[in-house]
């Protein structure tokens, strides 16, 4: 269970998503029984009557940035980037950030970039996996620029071109309901099916829901290139849990209620910030916790998470979570029956 091979499947071409569903709560929803392996095929918004009251979900409100930008280089050939940094309080005009750069022939440091509103960009060094250090300066901030003509870092096996006709879309879709702290470069994806409407319903059903964020880095979607998947190392990542959120986990456990996470990062930083009573410690911090088989979950009781890449660290912690044996399974019978996969796509409910 530890060799990066048993996370392999083969997947049809043909159920990755490559756009949203029409209405994002419409999506489907795998739900999986972790005590007795049963498996029911529902809607994501059946939620509602999946979960009991006093149920506790805690989502992450990070928000993500368009920071795919396209430029050009002293030559005129074009260049694409995504700006991995955003760190608080940005908008000064003069800013060093790492970037992920893509361009026919790489530019050598002192290059300069020209990109719309007058920013421009200087290449200070040149590291390996196509990162780059640029300082940027000039008319408006890169952050501006960024906030007004950047597109959303969708992943890349979801395929758009420079002014695609659906990158309007994706900065509405690929973007919770609930998002509210800057800083992301890739989605908390399982959090996507949500709706205002449905959140509504939960609370109708006495479902609580409550917020910690994590600011999703590149590091996240790495690829794993170690054999023992033990031995995988995660980029650290910024996250924040308020006292309120940790009171509401407090009071949950206390009555006897489930704590749902929704998303694998939720799941890490609440393990991260765990504490011998079985809740968390409000605070802000950084969290590279690699979650394997054999972890024991202190805080987690139930997970609502998409569909994973082959070989990745999430299906790692979603196995360590149901069991490898029984995700295997539920991936099975979700390609047999059509389910949508991976960013875009359908969701699964491990009970």
């Amino acid at each position: 269970m530890f060799d990066t091979e048993d996370y392999d499947y083969d997947l049809p071409a043909d159920l990755i998503a490559h756009a949203p569903a029409h209405k994002r709560d419409h999506s489907r929803l795998l739900v999986i029984d972790r005590k007795t392996g049963a498996f029911r095929d529902k809607f994501f918004f059946d939620l509602p009557v999946l979960l009991a009251s006093g149920d506790l979900i805690v989502v992450n409100d990070t928000r993500v940035v368009p920071a795919r930008l396209y430029g050009r280089k002293e030559s005129g050939g074009l260049i694409e980037i995504l700006v991995l940094d955003h760190p608080d309080g940005a908008g000064n005009n003069t800013l060093t950030r790492s970037c992920l750069l893509k361009s026919s022939k790489r530019p050598r440091p002192g290059s300069k970039l020209f990109f719309d509103s007058g920013v421009l960009g200087r290449v200070d060094d040149v590291l390996d996996n196509g990162l780059v250090s640029i300082t940027f300066s000039g008319d408006c901030s890169v952050d501006s620029l960024m906030e007004e003509k950047g597109q959303m870092p969708l992943p890349p096996y979801i395929k758009r071109q420079h002014h695609d006709p659906h990158s309007g879309l994706d900065r509405e879709r690929y973007q919770t309901v609930y998002s509210r702290n800057r800083g992301a470069v890739a989605a908390p994806t399982a959090g996507l099916h949500f709706t205002q409407d449905l959140i509504a319903r939960l609370a109708e059903s006495e479902i609580s829901l409550t917020y910690i964020t994590l600011h999703v880095g590149y590091g996240t979607f790495r690829p794993v290139r170690t054999k023992d998947i033990r031995k995988h190392d995660l980029d650290s990542e910024q996250y924040r849990i308020g006292p309120e959120t940790a009171s509401a986990i407090e009071r949950t456990k206390k009555k006897g209620g489930r704590v749902i996470a929704v998303g694998t990062t939720v799941v890490r930083t609440l393990e991260t910030a765990a504490n011998p009573e079985g809740g968390v410690s409000a605070g802000e911090g950084r969290t590279n916790l690699l979650i394997t088989p054999g972890f024991t979950f202190k805080v987690v009781d139930a997970l609502i998470t998409n569909f994973h890449l082959p070989k990745s660290s999430l299906l790692f912690l979603v196995s360590a979570f149901a069991g490898l044996g029984l995700v295997k399974e539920a991936y099975i019978r979700a390609i047999e029956n059509g389910y949508r996969f991976y960013s875009y796509g359908d969701a699964m409910l491990a009970l």
